[in-house]
This record gives C-alpha cells, structure tokens and sequence, in this order.
C-alpha cells in the first residue's frame, strides 16, 4: 500500500510521521527547504504532560538536556510579588526552543526506516480519486508522488489548504510581542514569571545555561519597535526586578511575533487533511500553536493507522475534525472572550466573578496548561461508560500513572501510548509490591485477559497499583492516543467488547487478528 504523504517538515509534519511509523505505517514527508534548521534562541515552545510525553516517545528524549522544567510559576503585578505556584506532584511545563524540538524530530525521522524524508520539494498540485492521491512537486527534481492520503502540516500559508480551495477565515493581529533571548543573572533562578501592569505585560521563561526568553506584550498596531528601543525595553525591565540595577547580559536573538487567531472552516476533504497551523492559528494569552498541532498528530495518527493497515470507517477519519477543531474553537472562543478584558482593562468579572488578582489567575491558565485556556482536551466518547467515577472523565487525557507493561516492567502509562492499540488497565492496590507469579494467574486476571484477547481491535493488558479517584478492581479502556473511553466496575467482557468497538467507529476488524495479550504476556 502506499505511504501517507506529509507535507512540510517543521514539528507538526515530523511528529506525524514518526506516530505513523511508530504505528507500521510509511510516510513520504515533503520538505519545501533544505532540511536544516537554524537556530533561533527567541522563538520556542512549551510542552505540557501530554506533548512532553509524546516528544519522548517519538524519540526526542535528549531534548531535555536543551530544555528547562519551571522550577516554580511567579506572577507579579505593579512591581510586587502576587503568586507562586510550584508543581509538587505534577509535571513542570517543559521549555524547548523550537529548532531544537525541529532538530530532534527530524534526526529520530531520518534514521526510521518508515519515514522518507525528501527536500527542497515544494507541493503544487493535488489529486484524489478513490484509491489514493497524487502530488506533484517542483524543486531539485519535478516528481509525481503517490501516497494512500496526504496530510497538510505546511503552516499557515498552507499550499495542501489552498490546493483543497479551504477557507482559512479568523481575526487579524490578536496581539503583538517584541521577544529577546539572552544569557544573564534573574533573581530566580529557573522560575517563570508573568509581570503585569496593565497595559503592561511582561514575561521571562528560563532555559538551559542561564539563558531567558522575554516577551513583551506590545500595542497590536503600534510604531515598529527599532533596535534601540527594544534594547531600553530589555535594560528597563531588568532593572525594575534587580533593584534598579541592570545586570550583565548576553543578548542573543530578538524578534517581533504578531499573533492571529484562524481556524479552517475544515480539516478533511476526502483523503486530504490539515494540522498545525494550516489548520488553526492561535497564540494569544499563553496558549500554543505548536503544542496543539502536536496534538492534532496524535489524534490523527492512530486513526490513519488504522486505515492504512485495515481500511477505517469514515466516521472514524471524520471524527478528527470533529474533536480536534472543538477543541480548537473552543481555546480560540475562550482566548478572544477574553482579550478585550484583560487588555481593555473591564468586563473581566464576567469571565472570573469575584477574583480580584482574575487576570493574573487566566493568563496563569493559558501559561501553565489549565482552565479554558489551557487544559488538556476532552472528546466526546462514542458511548459513554462509566460505570466507576474517577478523577478523569471519559474522553479526558488518562493520568500518567506507573503501570506494569507487556514485558514485566513498570513504566509511565504514557509510555505505552503511540502504538496503534487500545489500553486496558485494570486498578489493583498492592500488586505493586507482590511477586507477580502469586497474582498473575488469581482474581480477576485470567477472566480480564481472556476479555482484552476477545476484543475487535489489539489492545495491550496492563496493571496499575492505583489511579485517581478509581477503587480497586476498576477497569480502564484507553485509546491510542490517551484519552479515557470507558471505565468499569470490575470485569465486563460484553461492555468491554461494546466500547472497544465504539472507539472503532465501525472500521474492520483485522482479518489476520490474533489475541494481543494472555495472562502470561500481559504482565510477566
């Protein structure tokens, strides 16, 4: 069968194809230049759990030697502390500069057997028919490609939208940043911090090595900012955090970033896809485009997957648009209520009734990956089980709790997400410090494997000591990609089968399944 074709080779397009590959599917990645990547110390992004997790699968685990976890989260107003948050027993957001996120998907993809990167190719002409599509390129040779679908993660002046005739409507320059990376001395150490006096807005992320990035909230349509400008900007407000002094610093990179808020009025169109920024552009208030074209990776992947290797409903292929531009919409409906508060400086106790530090409190939201403009998305399951209420509701991103793997080790449940199969976890305290010889074989495992090898699709078998909120001898259904679809109160062989059949949308069964897991294989 062909490879699914990806266009463009920024973190989007190269997430993409190492999900399909870490799935057996081949994928053909379209790169428009020359397939390096120049640094850039002011232009980076933050990981939450979620897409920190799936970078590390996809083979980035280095990236942490290039990026800095917040120590804690400050926040300030009028030159006086308000807030500091620490994240005792949570993940720290991850902070990475994007080529550095570039480089290390592009060197995990150039050494997959299943992924064919190509360069200086850039995509003028598609064509679908009932079988597949075609692309033709121009660049170092004119070539025709061929490819089971296409996938448009070629940012936001996409040519695969613009080929599909998609509109791409929205709001022009939500907010404009100046932003500088340099090296210098902060009074806290490997802390974040928002800065607000409104209309003044000011934040400083660390990185490795002493380095900052800063981001100064600008007049959306105001002078050009000149070299000598931003420089005062940087001495001035490093002064006002060291005592009115201005400490040695190393400027390294600069820039000025206009946000604008777009969102594709669709995402499919037949066996053509968007993601990333061809698909939505947002930005304001802490949110982060690069993270939720991540996630719309991961979305997609498992879903082609399944097509690629046993032909997927349409439902299921729709169902990407259909939870991924939700959720999408709603972080961009969330961000543009807000914007005219907090930079307008009125209506903010609609949005956050009876909070007095509100603005502080929505842009620490959108910064550290909660509330509306910031927390993991959910999806509406198919059918909605939940026979044991836990701390995650169904279609919610499944807490990353240790669990014993296939192969008798423990390891984070994330871990275990990206291979095309179903998770089922069965919640049982004390496993943890038993031999598994006395348990394997007792209680509820042989009836919950001999269930779990039952199943339409493949799914892995695994145990965990605890999870929020759940009581012993609860049974988690999860999907490929870590969203919870069904909980149950102990084993449920015809439920289990009902919901795992559910999340397949009516896709074929593989014709060549054989059980995934046995008593043996699941926990030993």
């Amino acid at each position: 069968m062909d490879p699914v074709i990806v266009v463009g080779a920024g973190p989007v397009g190269l997430a993409l194809s190492l999900a399909l590959a870490g799935q057996g599917v081949p994928s053909v990645v379209l790169d428009e230049g020359p397939g390096k990547d120049l640094p850039r110390p002011a232009r980076t992004v933050v990981l939450h759990s979620d897409t920190a997790a799936m970078v590390h699968r996809l083979g980035c685990a280095p990236l942490r030697d290039e990026g800095a976890s917040y120590a804690a989260w400050r926040t300030r107003r009028r030159g006086r502390d308000t807030g500091r948050i620490t994240f005792d027993g949570e993940p720290a957001p991850l902070h990475v500069p994007q080529h550095a996120l570039t480089r290390g998907l592009r060197g995990a993809a150039a050494v997959h057997p299943l992924v064919n990167l190509v360069t200086d190719s850039k995509l003028d002409a598609l064509e679908q028919d009932d079988r597949g599509v075609t692309a033709h390129t121009r660049g170092a040779e004119t070539t025709w490609w061929r490819g089971s679908h296409i996938v448009g993660c070629d940012g936001a002046r996409s040519t695969v939208r613009k080929l599909l005739g998609i509109r791409f409507p929205g709001r022009t320059a939500v907010e404009r940043h100046a932003v500088a990376a340099l090296r210098t001395e902060l009074p806290w150490p490997g802390e974040a911090l928002l800065h607000r006096d409104p209309p003044h807005e000011t934040t400083a992320r660390p990185l490795p090595d002493g380095v900052w990035r800063l981001d100064w909230l600008l007049p959306a349509r105001g002078e050009l900012v000149t070299p000598d400008a931003l420089v005062t900007l940087i001495r001035d407000t490093m002064a006002s955090w060291c005592e009115g002094t201005t400490p040695p610093y190393d400027l390294l990179d600069t820039g000025v970033h206009t946000l604008h808020h777009r969102l594709a009025i669709r995402w499919r169109e037949r066996r053509a896809f968007l993601a990333g920024d061809a698909a939505h552009l947002l930005g304001a208030l802490g949110t982060q485009g690069v993270e939720e074209g991540l996630r719309d990776a991961e979305n997609l992947a498992w879903k082609l997957a399944l097509a690629w290797h046993h032909g997927a409903s349409e439902s299921l292929l729709d169902s990407y648009e259909d939870e991924r531009r939700t959720a999408v919409a709603a972080r961009l409906r969330a961000a543009d209520q807000a914007v005219p508060a907090l930079r307008g400086g009125a209506g903010l106790r609609t949005l956050l009734p009876g909070s007095a530090r509100g603005g502080e409190a929505l842009l620490t939201d959108g910064h550290l990956g909660r509330g509306p403009l910031g927390a993991l998305p959910a999806y509406a399951p198919p059918v909605a089980v939940r026979e044991v209420p836990t701390a995650t509701e169904p279609g919610g991103a499944v807490a990353n709790v240790p669990v014993s793997a296939p192969d008798g080790s423990t390891v984070p449940l994330r871990d275990m997400l990206g291979r095309g199969r179903l998770l089922v976890v069965l919640v049982a305290p004390g496993t943890g410090v038993w031999d598994r010889r006395h348990w394997l074989g007792a209680g509820l495992m042989p009836r919950l494997a001999a269930a779990v090898s039952a199943l339409p699709v493949r799914a892995d078998l695994l145990v965990a000591d605890g999870y929020p909120g759940a009581p012993a001898h609860t049974v988690l259904l999860v999907r490929p990609d870590g969203h919870l679809a069904a909980t149950f109160a102990g084993v449920r062989p015809a439920e289990l089968y009902e919901a795992a059949d559910a999340v397949r949308m009516g896709a074929p069964a593989a014709p060549d399944r054989t059980p995934s897991t046995t008593p043996s294989a699941a926990i030993d």
